[in-house]
């Protein structure tokens, strides 16, 4: 085999965050991945660390800073609560590391903008961990939209919402960045710029505010496009399950379930109406944390633009910020 099709070693990857989500969803990804590579599990907590080594294999580290010392780790990706993610990431770039951030990359614009200044300086990728856009039914949904399927598209609509968590769970520690907007209201955020574009403008928005925790269990956002095509978006800790997305238009309406996240085995399917037609068109299965391990590699491998990129990260951490700052916050007591 020449050197031009030899296939490149697999990124050398270390997890600094020993979490639930990585044991449930992204270390198994990992482990389906060719391209990546599993080298080192780092956490505060030496025995997890182990633990999660045995699972998952790689070498098990106590400490987070030793990690990032490490000379046989390439890339990083923080598992750790938000409130932590701007810290590491920044300490994994200067450090010479590629990362990979769990979604949302940080609270805010400010240390967006941070990190995004360190990794163009330093010449590293970086960039968040959300998973759904890599899975293939969306551009299945994009090319029947872009075919006139519903006619010119005129609203959007999307939901993520989950039922209560447990009490001490870090989604509701204000200073680890809890809160609903950052944990699920981020997807419905992304959703609406894969589908809009990137012109959009917040109109408004509620944030039901637990006052004894100080974070948001829930709230809605209204954007709107250049076009002048509204975006409602809603996001929840108090309601059933529902991770959904809609496009209406002014010859049909299109709504998609298990928007944001389908398991590898589950088949999604789009429905349709159209008139006094309806239809369900079954999409294809596909593995979207998997695919993001890949696209995080190539886009290492090829030496992708980070300045490009980080406009992109950007404008998803300005938008969260916006409805944030124009959310009309109503009070309730659990």
């Amino acid at each position: 085999m020449n050197a031009e099709t030899a296939t490149p070693p697999p990124l050398r990857l270390a997890v600094l965050g020993c979490a639930e989500f990585a044991w449930r969803n992204t270390l198994p990804a990992v482990r389906r991945t060719d391209e990546v590579h599993l080298t080192v599990l780092g956490s505060r907590d030496g025995a997890k660390a182990a633990r999660y080594a045995e699972e998952f294999g790689g070498e098990p580290v106590e400490g987070y800073e030793k990690v990032l010392e490490r000379h046989d780790v390439d890339a990083v990706y923080i598992a750790l609560p938000t409130g932590l993610h701007h810290t590491w990431a920044r300490r994994a770039l200067e450090a010479g590391k590629h990362v990979l951030v769990e979604k949302p990359l940080t609270t805010g614009l400010a240390q967006t903008e941070d990190l995004v200044e360190v990794a163009v300086r330093r010449r590293r990728w970086l960039t968040d961990g959300f998973q759904f856009p890599h899975h293939g039914q969306h551009a299945q949904v994009r090319e029947f939209v872009d075919e006139g399927g519903i006619g010119e598209p005129r609203f959007f609509t999307a939901a993520f919402g989950i039922p209560p968590r447990p009490p001490g769970d870090v989604r509701h520690e204000a200073d680890l960045g809890g809160g609903a907007l950052l944990d699920v209201g981020v997807y419905t955020v992304r959703a609406a710029r894969m589908f809009l574009g990137e012109d959009l403008t917040v109109q408004g928005g509620t944030l039901r505010m637990d006052t004894a925790r100080g974070v948001d269990l829930g709230g809605a956002a209204l954007l709107c496009s250049g076009s002048g095509v509204p975006a409602q978006l809603s996001f929840s800790f108090e309601t059933s399950y529902r991770s959904s997305y809609a496009l209406w238009g002014s010859d049909g309406a299109l709504t998609l379930e298990r928007a944001f996240t389908p398991p590898p085995s589950f088949r999604p399917t789009l429905h349709v109406r159209r008139g006094n037609d309806t239809r369900e068109l079954p999409l294809t299965r596909d593995d979207q944390p998997a695919q993001l391990m890949r696209a995080f590699a190539r886009a290492v491998r090829e030496g992708a633009s980070m300045t490009a990129h980080g406009e992109e990260l950007r404008r998803q951490a300005a938008l969260v910020d916006d409805i944030r700052n124009r959310a009309l916050r109503t009070a309730i007591r659990l």
